[in-house]
């Protein structure tokens, strides 16, 4: 296994020899997915699907033809079916990682938004079902749970759509499944590269919306690694959460740029104070383990006893799981060691 990817407690699948396909491929997750895979399995085919010309020639120069010849790039949009059943055949796991996600964008573009997210979502799942594709496991947010913003409500139709597609599946159809987890340090769109171009800038202050905003925050490396892992634990059906810390806005200003002021500039439209990645109601269908929570499907395809780990536990009717009020609280050396590792 890569020294530079940390594991969570669950082993990864065995992807040699399979067929691999991953939507939005060129993102920032898809090139570390794809790093990883690589470095990892032989796989016999893995497919970039994306619909960047640019970010996908770019991608490939990364690659030897001769070293990695079973790496394919698919310019498609997951807003046309066809060209995704097109790139489904013979495919057996697909990473669902496209989406349209920044929340000011999104609220200015409503109709773009549920084209990529939720319309896309339902694309992806008819393909699948299609192709007769084994595994199917979808990324999502903690936006989606209680959303404020159109993003968060898209990314919660797009996760009920993959979770109710496990009623379309026969007995050899595809499994459907969702991970969801909170900000990726480091990764485009984050407030992390931005605080840092603005230091390297020389810039007067940072833009604080608010000092007592707080994030879940996963790295990269983090962020592969519980895809993997839940890849390997899915039955269907399932939503999995990882146990990951959180950290306030301020703190974040000050591990980049400890001598540069801040100054308050209030919240976004569309913004939370705090995430939630599990709310009260969900806490029901919540199983805890070691390294996660996975909160199951009040669906009656769903067995109670499917997930049987060791040590593993309801949680408790009223167990709510927010940035503001997780057991690990990331200090700021935490946070200038995790920036650290998303860099090497």
């Amino acid at each position: 296994m890569s020294d530079h990817i940390s594991k969570f407690n669950t082993p990864w699948p065995d992807l040699n020899g399979k067929n691999i396909l991953i939507t939005g491929g060129t993102g920032s997750f898809g090139k570390y997915f794809v790093r990883a895979v690589l470095d990892n399995f032989r796989p016999n085919r893995l497919i970039i699907f994306s619909r960047d010309e640019l970010k996908q020639f770019e991608m490939a120069q990364e690659y030897s033809e001769q070293e990695h010849e079973n790496l394919r790039f698919f310019i498609g949009d997951v807003r046309d079916q066809d060209r995704l059943e097109m790139a489904m055949r013979d495919v057996h796991i697909v990473i669902h990682a496209a989406a349209m996600k920044h929340v000011p964008a999104a609220e200015y573009n409503p109709f773009e938004c549920i084209k990529t997210n939720v319309i896309g979502a339902e694309n992806l799942v008819k393909a699948a079902l299609n192709c007769g594709v084994q595994k199917v496991i979808a990324l999502s947010t903690d936006k989606a749970a209680s959303p404020l913003n159109l993003y968060g409500a898209s990314k919660l139709a797009s996760d009920k759509i993959f979770i109710a597609a496990n009623f379309l599946s026969a007995a050899k159809a595809p499994s459907f499944s969702v991970v969801r987890y909170g900000n990726v340090m480091g990764s485009r769109g984050s407030v992390v590269p931005f605080f840092e171009k603005l230091r390297d800038q020389g810039a007067k202050f940072l833009p604080i919306t608010d000092p007592r905003m707080t994030r879940f925050w996963v790295t990269i490396e983090q962020g592969i690694n519980f895809v993997l892992s839940s890849l390997a634990l899915m039955h269907g059906g399932e939503i999995f959460v990882p146990k990951i810390p959180s950290t306030d806005m301020l703190s974040i200003a000050k591990a980049i740029a400890p001598n540069i002021p801040t100054k308050i500039i209030g919240i976004r439209p569309g913004e939370k104070l705090h995430e939630v990645m599990i709310t009260a109601d969900d806490a029901r269908n919540t199983i805890s383990i070691k390294d996660r929570y996975i909160i199951t499907p009040a669906l009656s395809f769903w067995k109670p006893d499917i997930h049987k780990f060791e040590g593993s536990s309801m949680v408790d009717d009223d167990f709510n799981y927010a940035s503001n009020n997780n057991s690990h609280i990331l200090s700021i050396e935490e946070i200038k060691s995790l920036l650290a590792k998303s860099r090497s």
